[in-house]
């Protein structure tokens, strides 16, 4: 039993933004219950886990189980202690145009990256509500509120993250509760997603540029899980510029990725037909592909925007400093002017 530790849970923790976010929890020095279902990645996650400072613990589950999901809460609460942070962040996908997609295979989908956070946040909720403390995190994305093409499983997933989440969010602030509940948009990210997952395209599936390392996402989950009060955090200046852009002008971005959308998310390389697909077995049964994907080169491991979203105040200081400068200079130059 751990004492004196952050009890964290991370679904999805072998690969991408699931995996350096666990390695950055456990820098903290949390102990961190890792859900996913591939053995090797599990294990390579463990290690790097536990180097960085923090105690893991591997549970194999598939998300999309609630009885097994149930279960892995059952034994980090027995194995580490109460858990203090639950991050939901697993998810599979199809590449692919929609009239291509099978209905089982949207189904699995569907059921793995939405239900899976659903299953989540109810075994979450049944340990930290007799406590009335905890947070809950769920990692979304820039689709959560903007579809594109060629990712219509997905983008469905995480419109219906956003809802479910809003209306939990709802439901605890009504009933005063000590827990909270904050869901982390995200950019394009360089995870190992993007050589495992079902395509059906014609050349390898890439992530929309600009593309960022999962340890600028990890940033992001980290802070929102210590700082749960606000109600969504947005990573990387890519996602500010579409969630702001789909506010504004939805109907201009329709055809904009119409255009767009098809080429930017597929390189040159053409796609190899016997790459694995772990829509419905784990990828990284036998091999750990770690953090990230084949992107390094094309990847920023910083990003402005993601620290301006966590410092509020010392942006809106500055900002009313750059005004108040410029009204005293504007002043000024009437003055001048004026003699």
């Amino acid at each position: 039993m751990s004492t004196g530790r952050r009890i964290v849970v991370v679904t999805g923790a072998t690969g991408g933004i699931g995996r350096a976010s666990a390695i950055a929890f456990g820098r903290e020095g949390a102990a961190v219950a890792l859900l996913a279902r591939g053995e090797a990645g599990l294990e390579g996650a463990a290690r790097e886990v536990e180097a960085a400072g923090g105690q893991a613990l591997t549970v194999s589950v598939d998300v999309a189980d609630a009885a097994a999901v149930e279960a892995a809460a059952e034994r980090v609460e027995r194995e580490l202690g109460p858990i203090d942070v639950w991050v939901n962040v697993a998810f599979t996908s199809v590449f692919s145009p929609f009239t291509e997609i099978q209905p089982e295979e949207f189904r699995r989908v569907t059921e793995v990256s939405y239900l899976g956070y659903v299953y989540g946040t109810m075994a979450a909720l049944k340990y930290m509500r007799p406590r009335n403390r905890g947070t809950i995190v769920q990692v979304g994305s820039a689709l959560a509120y903007r579809g594109i093409p060629l990712q219509t499983a997905y983008c469905g997933a995480k419109h219906a993250i956003q809802g479910f989440n809003e209306a939990l969010r709802c439901e605890l602030l009504h009933d005063r509760s000590g827990i909270s509940t904050t869901m982390v948009q995200m950019p394009a990210v360089n995870t190992p997603q993007f050589s495992w997952v079902l395509s059906r395209l014609p050349h390898h599936a890439q992530p929309v540029p600009p593309i960022y390392q999962p340890e600028v996402a990890a940033k992001g989950v980290v802070y929102a899980a210590s700082h749960p009060q606000r109600r969504e955090y947005w990573v990387g200046g890519s996602t500010a510029g579409t969630l702001l852009a789909n506010a504004v002008a939805p109907g201009l971005l329709d055809r904009y990725l119409a255009k767009t959308g098809f080429k930017s998310q597929q390189t040159s390389q053409k796609r190899d037909p016997d790459q694995p697909v772990n829509l419905w077995e784990p990828a990284d049964q036998e091999r750990d592909f770690g953090t990230h994907g084949i992107f390094d080169a094309k990847s920023t491991d910083r990003s402005s925007q993601l620290w301006a979203s966590q410092h509020h105040g010392v942006v809106g200081a500055a900002g009313a400093a750059l005004l108040c400068t410029a009204a005293t200079a504007g002043a000024w130059l009437l003055r001048k002017a004026a003699r």
